[in-house]
């Protein structure tokens, strides 16, 4: 007896089967005709897929657009400053209702798990106790990773060291850093070394804010590597961002995609809000700041598709849908064969998972009963459509169901509804 049967869904790999669901698990996965279930789910021609994971958000600033004002110059450094006005005067509540209305927004697109950076630089450390809040209350359907980061500068912020090893003792899960804007390249060079042995004395994952800048010269992707393998990090450790990646000669990058390889970090572009922010100084050509993803591929380097920011000080934009991540990814890096799509796919799935370090994750038996029924074929055509997400499922308990994405025409002698789906792949 089952709690409940997914039936004659397609999985990401092709393969039609069911899916059987007791206690929160997946139990069964194999036809399962003349089994008994509390509920069955009809998901025939539909694409079952494992949730939905975004490795990169700033869940303490989502949803704050405008407040105290916009950014003007759509770049990073004034967001950078505008976050610093707006931390003036937001509260505790603002950050949880504003935290737990996306989350909502990411339970519904089957988005059930998050690893979100919190600004430590406060020494009341508000948005660290509001997520740490948030955390527990979405605990039972998103899993949510914080990372403690010390936004203005690891160094450069004076009280930065204390409160980020503070917010830490006070239960956040991964060590952050952004050495990049340090005050000089030595101390964003000693900030990486030195955040890098606070998670190795911790038994921490590490995620670093790595090189999200237009300069060539910005290299602290390199130290990072040569850190984890030091500290015997290697497969804990993230880089996120690494635009000035697009902006360096190839001789240097041929020597530095090995050593990321070699040291197992995992990359984190975020195609959203880098082609928006990178760039601003250029005339033409233009750099549109997303990093060097298909090479790091080539290499075997993990690298998954990260949102960043949902209405907030540095994108105007966004929707909490990872699938519009990933589609805006495949067309600023290329990736446009079969092939590289279903990649692009997994890079919002089982590839970030890894990054993230979910053990119990996936279609597999054993794992956490939290999967997508999508309306859509195939992962292909999930991407092309930014397909309705018809249920999702988390811990073996539904907890959203949408329409089908049907229209209805009134056209002489065409048919009264259309679907969009054609399947290609």
């Amino acid at each position: 007896m089952f709690d409940l049967i997914v039936k004659g869904g397609t999985l990401p790999d092709g393969t039609v089967t069911d899916i059987g669901i007791a206690a929160g698990r997946i139990t069964a996965i194999e036809i399962l005709n003349d089994a008994e279930a509390g509920e069955t789910i009809d998901a025939t021609g539909d694409l079952v897929s494992p949730p939905f994971v975004d490795p990169h958000f700033h869940m303490d600033a989502t949803l704050s657009y405008g407040l105290p004002r916009i950014n003007a110059s759509g770049t990073l450094l004034e967001g950078i400053g505008l976050w610093g006005e707006l931390k003036q005067i937001m509260t505790q509540e603002d950050v949880v209702a504003r935290a737990l209305d996306y989350c909502d927004w990411a339970a519904s697109l089957g988005l059930l798990a998050i690893r979100s950076h919190v600004d430590t630089c406060d020494d009341r450390l508000l948005g660290v106790e509001a997520l740490l809040a948030v955390r527990d209350t979405v605990k039972d359907y998103i899993d949510l990773q914080l990372v403690a980061f010390p936004q203005d500068g690891f160094y450069r912020d004076p009280t930065a060291r204390e409160n980020t090893i503070r917010a830490l003792d006070m239960g956040v899960d991964v060590v952050g850093g952004i050495p990049h804007f340090e005050r000089t390249m030595a101390d964003g060079a000693a900030s990486v070394k030195e955040l890098c042995e606070i998670a190795a004395n911790r038994g921490l994952q590490v995620d670093m804010h790595c090189d999200e800048t237009d300069d060539p010269l910005s290299r602290h992707i390199e130290t990072l590597a040569y850190e984890t393998q030091r500290l015997g990090l290697q497969g804990r450790v993230a880089g996120s961002h690494l635009t000035s990646m697009h902006s360096m000669d190839n001789y240097y990058v041929s020597k530095l995609l090995p050593l990321i390889a070699e040291a197992e970090i995992s990359a984190i572009p975020n195609p959203l809000i880098n082609i928006v922010l990178q760039g601003r100084h250029d005339t033409y050509p233009k750099r549109r700041g997303l990093t060097r993803v298909k090479e790091m591929l080539a290499m075997g380097i993990n690298v998954g598709w990260g949102q960043d920011c949902v209405l907030d000080p540095w994108y105007s934009l966004g929707t909490g849908d990872m699938l519009d991540v990933a589609f805006m990814g495949l067309h600023v890096a290329q990736m446009t064969s079969p092939d590289e799509m279903r990649k692009c796919f997994d890079m919002v799935t089982v590839d970030n998972a890894k990054t993230l370090g979910l053990s119990d994750y996936g279609l597999k038996i054993g794992a956490k009963a939290s999967l997508a029924i999508l309306d859509a074929g195939d992962p292909i055509e999930a991407l092309r459509l930014r397909a309705n997400r018809l249920c999702v499922i988390a811990n073996g308990r539904i907890i959203s169901r949408s329409p089908r994405g049907d229209a209805a025409l009134t056209l002489k002698g065409r048919p009264d509804r259309i679907r969009r789906r054609h399947c290609i792949s």
